[in-house]
């Protein structure tokens, strides 16, 4: 594929998804889940992702609802935080929040000897409203998701499990596979909070057009 000099933001980024599809070599994915899987090679320049997500029926259609209705998006550090875009989230009507660095959910977490993680999960469970979770880092707050949603406490419009590591981590995401929770799992040691926002982002971005692009 040619390639040009490309200066501006908007036409640089137009330019990588078409990369990405070229060396795809006519990959095809749903309706919804495509613009994911390319904006998560986009961030990552890593073409395992076309294999590694996992998408439960329906969990785009059902996100994009939640989303448009003014969800709250729940992450579970400050760097996923960050890379959602919340002027397109505001938009929506919707808020990103992340509990992790409430000096009261690191009390709490060291009183009772868990993760911050786990303590954030049981704070956002209280939330009003649609919910989706964005879990990039910590696979204990995707354990610990799994319990709420089991005991009742929380029923998520959609959880994007994609924390990387190695400890517990490819656990925790075949554990949430086998739930009806609608999901969005990366399969394997891979992910990261940049994975977390970038699937958010393409969820947004499929609802509202931005300028530029």
């Amino acid at each position: 594929m040619e390639t040009k000099p490309y200066t501006k933001p908007d036409e640089i980024e137009k330019q990588s998804f078409a990369i990405i599809t070229d060396l795809l070599a006519g990959r095809s994915f749903p309706a919804g889940e495509d613009e994911i899987v390319k904006r998560v090679i986009h961030t990552t320049a890593d073409f395992e992702y076309a294999e590694n997500l996992i998408f439960s029926p329906g969990a785009v259609n059902r996100a994009k609802e939640a989303l448009a209705a003014g969800a709250t998006v729940v992450t579970d550090t400050g760097m996923a935080l960050a890379g959602i875009s919340k002027p397109t989230l505001e938009r929506l009507g919707g808020q990103a929040v992340c509990f992790m660095a409430d000096p009261e959910v690191a009390a709490e977490a060291k009183a009772r000897g868990v993760t911050r993680a786990v303590v954030s999960m049981e704070r956002a469970a209280g939330l009003p409203g649609e919910l989706i979770f964005a879990i990039g880092n910590a696979p204990t707050a995707l354990l610990r998701l799994r319990e709420l949603i089991r005991e009742g406490a929380l029923s998520p419009a959609l959880v994007i499990g994609v924390p990387v590591g190695f400890v517990n981590v490819v656990e925790a995401k075949e554990l949430f596979l086998r739930e009806e929770t609608p999901y969005i799992i990366a399969r394997g040691r891979k992910g990261g909070s940049n994975v977390a926002a970038a699937i958010v982002n393409a969820l947004l971005y499929q609802l509202v057009k931005r300028e530029g692009f």
